[in-house]
């Protein structure tokens, strides 16, 4: 067996390495405290059971050399021989032998670990990978060859882990700004090696690695939190005092069939809770720290946001302004800058019997899979990988997916109450039954006289959606929402506190470069760092958002004007089916307008989203935000106006203005004289509204999927096809190191997760403001949701290059647009069930004019006559073409006979009177339980709170007693007298 620590001891004899800084304290800063409990779970990185032979076989695994790198590597290596191979700290303050990922499990010959010559020490370290390769069979699999940890995760030495990746071009002309970048990134403490693309040779990888001295000095200065010592939890000795009763309970619990959406920790070890307290990690305090493993001990995102934030603020030229990656991939300078993924995704083995290759392939067999959609979300390790903001994004995501479920089930009893009771129904029988009941011609020219019972099936799909448990379903959303956020403040509150995020505060962000250049001749001290800096004037910010918010309203008039559009097709469209030659589309020709009205509406929708994106880029730019979170913010908001409004105007027209303003036979209103407004249906609106929400709901998340996912297939399939077309055989793409796969997948959206948001937040929308309408809204969205949630892991897992690890402590802006969402959503509500659907007018007629009068609204024999009551009498003399008697048509309106024809009748001014109540009453009843309920749910649990006190508590007791057992120990190395109090 080779052991790796006497590889490196031999190369450290060859280059005369210096004996480190912490060389004289390795013990003690290595060994924890009697007093600490070691804290592997945080500090191994790795899945406790990742297959260790592939492991040390891809780092072993000489890396395949192109011609283009020969000779700029030799510059790299005059440049940085000392950064690369000199720093004892790296490798040299620890024993190797206590790692044990470092050794080799295969089938080679065991060499003794005695001391070696040293003039044999470069000859073994040069032919170390390739007397273990040689091992190998050269027959490799193209999945074995991708399976370990993973292929080209190090430098060409094997040792030094790539941390960053950096792309850039080698015919661009500015060598000057990017050599000056590199230089201060050496002179950073960063180790930097060069290598030429295989697929293009024209492009050049910068590989990155930070330094244990370097990860040290930085993680102080970024306050990053680091565990050291175990954790003694409040409720441990509160369990010791629980009652028998509960702790029969618990036992019961646990005899009960296991959970089958949990997943399973011998299949995710990483899961596992971190057992340790965790304080900012210090230099100067390093012995308080639980360090294991220095290669482990900093996780990769923690090492990958280590760098990223020394590549912020490296200067490529002279100026305050000159620095960052940002800048020079704005510039052109670098084609892209990214961290690596750990490997490939797949294996040729199964995980269950070799285990995970890395925490990609973890991601991919236990999230990412389309069997694994029932499970509960990896949230832990997805943070680990990703980063706590996109981990916060699938928490909330899986939040709202899991609340989703009782307001779907409860919707689909409201639809299944109403399929039961549809053939029972008053309503629906008087209507199928009215056999010598004429209807009014609905148009002008080629419309017949109907009867009433024609409209039979329009009245029994009517009441799926418009029957007694419409109020209660509506009132329950309106409450459902409040708790969906309340216990969503609540999650959050767990997650920041699991995830360290507790009194973690945002950076104070640099300014954007188009906010320097614009306002550089305008400066201000600032008042977090006292430093001078671009300032813009108060007149030149509220000028420029008056600009924007012009511009903003010319484009909602833009999608009034295609509602506008829309509506006029309808008008024109209902004339030409009532006249169409098909049998079925004459006789269902309203059915063939709506349906054909929302697929022209959704197209206009869709090519409308492509412009107003460009639309809202151009104005938050013209804006000037001074951040990229200030930026963010304002571009999502005006994003979500606009699609907002695009998507749920036309929706808005068909809820409360369709048939509203029609006026009644023989004094119909017209629109520019010439064609006469739509009526609702016999049946009602609610019809065409449901109709509307359904199509819109269901295509618009078939596009988004198609969007997420489909795009980003034939994007990455284009790629491989142009490298096929350039002459790469498939044994040549199989040998590419993972560097320049990443390279060769997609880059994360530029808005990062605005996009994500945005369609949650839209669908969110959906699910709440017309419920009242669409009981089945609930449910869709669920059904989407579950195939999101698998899409988005399968797309950040698979298809898109790894984003850069990121910290958040909440979703953004998206918290306030989802609270207006709940507000919108009661008032919306209230005015569908009191406007559109009939519930307050069958309400007004059982009270006030049906037979149960004196006994109540008790049954449904008390709407009786309901619908001969709603319905008025013209005389078909009046329209002069040919008709004689008399016609119905949906209105409150006096008979011809009478004094006052066609007048109102006491009845409409009844029922007009009971749906401004019922406004009223609605919206200040559901407002009420929605605050009270905020009321009793506080943002974080009572245990929680508890614990993070009593956390702060024994902190500062165990730092106090672990720097005194280190004097304590330093006194007796140093043969001072031993006190056992305060030195």
């Amino acid at each position: 067996m080779v052991h790796h620590s006497g590889s490196i001891q031999c190369f450290k004899q060859h280059k005369g390495m210096f004996k480190s800084k912490s060389g004289t304290d390795k013990e003690h800063q290595l060994k924890p405290s009697q007093r600490s409990m070691p804290c592997l779970a945080q500090s191994q990185t790795h899945p406790q059971h990742l297959n260790k032979q592939s492991s040390v076989q891809s780092r072993l695994q000489p890396q395949p050399l192109s011609e283009g790198s020969s000779a700029i590597d030799l510059e790299q290596q005059r440049d940085s021989t000392k950064d690369t191979y000199t720093d004892e700290s790296e490798h040299g303050t620890y024993d190797c032998r206590t790692d044990q990922s470092l050794l080799i499990q295969h089938k080679l010959t065991r060499q003794k670990q005695g001391s070696r010559k040293s003039q044999k020490c470069k000859e073994d370290l040069l032919s170390r990978e390739k007397h273990i390769f040689d091992h190998f069979p050269s027959h490799t699999e193209p999945n074995e060859m991708n399976s370990g940890t993973s292929q080209g995760q190090f430098f060409k030495d094997g040792i030094k882990r790539i941390d960053y990746i950096l792309v850039y071009k080698k015919s661009n002309p500015q060598i000057e700004k990017r050599s000056t970048f590199e230089k201060n990134l050496r002179a950073e403490g960063l180790m930097l090696e060069r290598e030429s693309a295989f697929t293009n040779n024209d492009i050049m990888f910068v590989k990155i690695h930070c330094p244990w001295d370097t990860l040290c000095k930085y993680a102080e200065r970024m306050n990053i939190r680091m565990p050291f010592r175990k954790k003694c939890y409040y409720t441990d000795w509160k369990s010791k005092t629980m009652g028998s009763l509960q702790r029969n309970m618990r036992q019961l619990k646990s005899w009960l069939p296991r959970n089958p959406m949990k997943l399973d920790k011998e299949a995710l070890p990483d899961l596992e809770e971190t057992d340790c307290y965790t304080a900012p990690f210090s230099r100067a305090r390093m012995h308080h720290f639980t360090i294991n493993n220095k290669d482990s001990f900093f996780s990769n995102s923690t090492r990958s946001r280590i760098v990223h934030h020394v590549l912020q603020r490296t200067k490529y030229e002279d100026g305050k302004s000159k620095m960052g990656i940002g800048r020079l991939l704005t510039n052109g300078t670098y084609e892209a800058a990214f961290p690596p993924h750990e490997g490939s995704h797949k294996s040729r083995h199964p995980i269950k019997t070799h285990g995970a290759q890395n925490h990609r392939h973890l991601l991919y067999e236990r999230w990412a899979r389309w069997g694994m959609w029932y499970k509960y979300q990896p949230l832990d390790l997805i943070r680990r990988y990703f980063g706590e903001k996109i981990g916060l994004y699938f928490a909330w995501l899986g939040w709202y997916t899991g609340m989703l479920i009782p307001a779907a089930l409860v919707g689909l009893f409201v639809f299944l109450y109403g399929l039961f009771t549809m053939d029972s129904s008053q309503v629906s029988k008087e209507i199928c039954e009215a056999n010598e009941t004429i209807m009014c011609p609905m148009c002008e020219k080629n419309c017949t006289l109907q009867r009433l019972n024609e409209s039979c099936i329009y009245a029994k799909v009517t009441h799926l959606f418009d029957n007694g448990g419409t109020v209660f379903f509506a009132i329950f959303m309106a409450i459902w929402a409040t708790v969906f956020l309340e216990f969503w403040k609540r999650r959050r509150a767990v997650l920041t506190y699991d995830w360290d995020l507790i009194d973690w505060e945002d950076e104070e962000e640099e300014l954007r470069p188009q906010f320097e250049a614009k306002y550089s001749k305008l400066e201000r001290v600032n008042p977090i760092t006292g430093k001078p800096e671009p300032f813009q004037p108060f007149s030149d910010k509220l000028s420029r958002l008056m600009v924007s918010v012009s511009g903003i309203f010319f484009m909602i008039s833009l999608v009034l004007t295609a509602v506008f559009a829309v509506v006029v097709y309808r008008l024109v469209a209902m004339e030409q089916f009532a006249s169409f030659n098909w049998h079925f589309i004459k006789k269902y020709w309203q059915f063939a307008t709506s349906g054909t009205g929302v697929c022209i509406n959704f197209m206009i929708i869709m090519s409308l989203n492509v412009v107003y994106e460009k639309v809202a880029y151009l104005l938050t730019n013209l804006e000037h935000p001074r951040t990229d979170s200030e930026w963010e913010n304002s571009f999502a908001l005006k994003m979500f106006l606009f699609q907002f409004v695009n998507l749920n105007s036309s929706i808005f027209y068909i809820a409360f203005f369709l048939g509203r303003f029609a006026g009644r036979p023989g004094k119909y209103n017209r629109l520019f004289q010439r064609w006469r407004l739509e009526e609702c249906h016999p049946s009602g609106c609610l019809i065409d509204l449901c109709l509307q929400m359904g199509v819109i709901m269901v295509l618009k998340q078939m596009w988004n999927n198609f969007m997420e996912l489909g795009y980003p297939l034939l994007q990455n399939w284009w790629s491989r096809r142009k490298m096929k077309k350039g002459g790469q055989s498939v044994e040549h793409k199989i040998t590419l190191p993972q560097w320049e796969k990443d390279w060769n997948l997609q880059p994360m959206n530029a808005h990062g997760l605005m996009e994500e948001y945005l369609e949650m937040v839209i669908q969110f929308g959906f699910t709440t403001i017309f419920v009242a309408a669409f009981p089945l809204a609930p449910l869709l969205a669920l059904l989407n949701n579950i195939i999101e949630i698998r899409l988005d892991a399968y797309k950040f897992v698979t298809q898109w290059r790894r984003p850069m690890p990121a910290r958040a402590t909440d979703i953004g802006i998206w918290y306030g647009i989802l609270e207006g969402i709940g507000v919108l959503a009661v008032i919306t509500n209230a005015f569908v069930i009191a406007i559109t659907s009939d519930y307050i007018p069958r309400f007004v007629y059982a009270f006030k004019y049906g037979p149960c009068l004196d006994e109540g609204y008790r049954h449904e024999k008390c709407l009786r006559g309901y619908v001969n009551s709603s319905l008025s009498v013209f005389d078909l003399n009046e329209l002069g073409e040919g008709y004689t008697g008399y016609c119905r048509y949906r209105d409150y309106r006096a008979p011809p006979w009478s004094s006052n024809p066609y007048e109102f009748t006491l009845q409409f001014w009844h029922v007009l009177a009971a749906r401004l109540a019922f406004i009223i009453v609605f919206e200040h009843l559901v407002f009420g339980i929605k605050s009270f309920i905020a009321y009793l749910i506080p943002d974080m649990p009572k245990d929680l709170c508890d614990r993070m006190r009593r956390e702060k508590y024994l902190v500062q007791e165990m730092m106090y007693e672990a720097e005194l057992e280190h004097l304590q120990r330093e006194r007796k190395k140093n043969g001072k007298h031993l006190n056992h109090e305060w030195p």
